[in-house]
């Protein structure tokens, strides 16, 4: 038994050891005399070996620096391809007679550049073919990305001679949702205080005096005495003012007290959203324009300058779900604070929060693209010299304000792969109210009436007072 195993393992080895020494058989054409040729494709860089079924006596090639020709035998030929391009190989007889013209086409080597790709980019359907003395690529790729590398490699083989017929893939239209948020706050707080005084000197003549921290009183001798005779306080404007009055001897006191505390914030929020497809520019404004007079040569012309909502950007979805956005964003509104005027017209000007920037993220990612931080802080004291360093009485000679300004902006991107839907299945905020009818708003005092019915009115059934939209807090 066990010999027998043992002539079976020799006779696997002859046979085994037979067949990896066996040469491998060269691509060959045969060509027959009298017949016409099939096309000979030769790769470039690459050998191909063309025999004859009559031997020949003499060979020619048509262009010898698009392919090489080198005789083995009286009916072998050895073909090398050298560039790619096509030209014609002639066969002659021993008695001079042709026996053949075979057109030879020397191509890139696409086997190889095949054995990369798989390797480069695996699991693509991208089918590589031979055009000419170029490489046509054709099937579908999962992203741009892959498309451009397949692209890349194919022109070292083929230098400028590369067809892309490939088309892309998956989803290619991107939504952006940006979302602007800021919030000012400020707190400004005055303390100031003013003296008036009068009294009689010597033979009973009156005399009258103003001593003040802050100049509310009104500065003039005939407003001192209405202070005293009237009782009342003239103060400019302003509010949280105590008056107190007293007298010593001949003399009379007044003393205006004064002390204000404002606090205000400001909430503004926006959230545009627009969907453009990869490698598209998209643009957005909501808002509107405001109209800017320019004189030239005593000619005025009218330039009008958009203000709102401005949104710009482009979107480009790299590979997957990894999406690379190039983005303008901005949020202007007029400013009534800061005017000019020229030429009899009066321009405001403009409040803007702006950002610019590229950034990558995937599907669903958010980055915070612009942040601002700014807090403004202003402190004034003003005295009258000398009398307002008096400790506790110096109060009355001297005044102080503060006020502090605060605020925080931030600009969030998100974006998202989209597909179309049906038109049903998206709701307007118009197909939450219908227009009542006269019965309805007369008789009935209603505004709007029932929505309407469908996908939309299902929607639209939401009460306003119910939790959803934004909570403004």
């Amino acid at each position: 038994m066990k010999m027998k195993r043992f002539l079976w393992a020799c006779a696997l080895g002859v046979a085994l050891g037979s067949s990896a020494f066996m040469p491998l058989q060269a691509e060959t054409l045969r060509v027959v005399s009298g017949t016409s040729s099939t096309p000979l494709n030769v790769p470039m860089n690459r050998a191909v070996v063309v025999e004859s079924d009559e031997p020949f006596s003499e060979l020619s090639i048509a262009n010898p620096g698009i392919a090489d020709v080198t005789t083995l035998s009286d009916q072998t030929i050895y073909v090398l391809g050298k560039v790619p391009g096509r030209t014609t190989m002639t066969i002659l007889g021993a008695d001079g007679a042709l026996l053949s013209n075979v057109e030879v086409q020397v191509t890139p080597d696409i086997g190889e550049f095949k054995e990369r790709l798989r390797q480069i980019l695996p699991g693509e359907n991208i089918e590589v073919r031979t055009a000419n003395d170029g490489i046509v690529l054709s099937g579908t790729v999962s992203s741009s990305a892959k498309l451009d590398r397949a692209l890349d490699l194919a022109h070292r083989y083929a230098p400028d001679r590369v067809s892309n017929l490939m088309t892309v893939g998956g989803t290619q239209q991107v939504m952006l949702k940006v979302r602007f948020a800021e919030m000012q706050r400020s707190v400004s707080k005055n303390l100031s205080s003013s003296l008036a005084m009068r009294g009689t000197v010597g033979g009973g003549s009156a005399a009258t005096g103003l001593i003040s921290g802050t100049g509310n009183f009104t500065q003039s001798s005939g407003a001192v005495s209405d202070v005293f005779d009237s009782g009342t306080v003239p103060i400019s404007g302003e509010s949280g003012a105590v008056n107190l009055g007293f007298t010593v001897g001949n003399m009379e006191f007044a003393v205006l007290m004064e002390a204000l505390e404002s606090k205000g914030m400001v909430r503004t929020l926006a959230e545009p959203n627009l969907t453009a497809l990869s490698g598209q520019e998209a643009k957005f404004l909501a808002g509107g324009e405001y109209p800017i007079p320019v004189v030239d040569n005593n000619t005025v012309t009218i330039r009008y300058k958009p203000f709102g909502v401005e949104m710009t950007f482009t979107p480009r979805v790299v590979d997957g779900n990894l999406i690379n956005l190039e983005i303008a964003a901005a949020v202007s509104a007029i400013d009534t604070s800061v005017t000019m005027t020229n030429g009899g017209f009066t321009v405001n000007a403009f409040k803007r929060r702006e950002t610019s920037t590229t950034v990558e993220m995937r599907d669903g990612e958010s980055f915070a693209i612009a942040g601002l931080l700014q807090d403004d802080f202003n402190d004034v004291n003003s005295q009258i010299p000398w009398l307002g360093d008096v400790p506790v009485l110096g109060a009355l000679f001297r005044s102080a304000s503060f006020e502090r300004n605060q605020s925080e902006l931030v600009i969030i991107v998100t974006p998202h792969l989209v597909s179309p839907t049906r038109g049903e299945a998206l709701a307007m905020p118009t197909d939450r109210v219908r227009l009542p009818t006269e019965s309805e708003l007369f008789l009935m005092g209603k505004t709007s009436a029932q929505p309407v019915s469908g996908a939309a009115g299902e929607v639209a059934k939401q009460d306003f007072s119910g939790s959803y939209g934004y909570l403004m807090e």
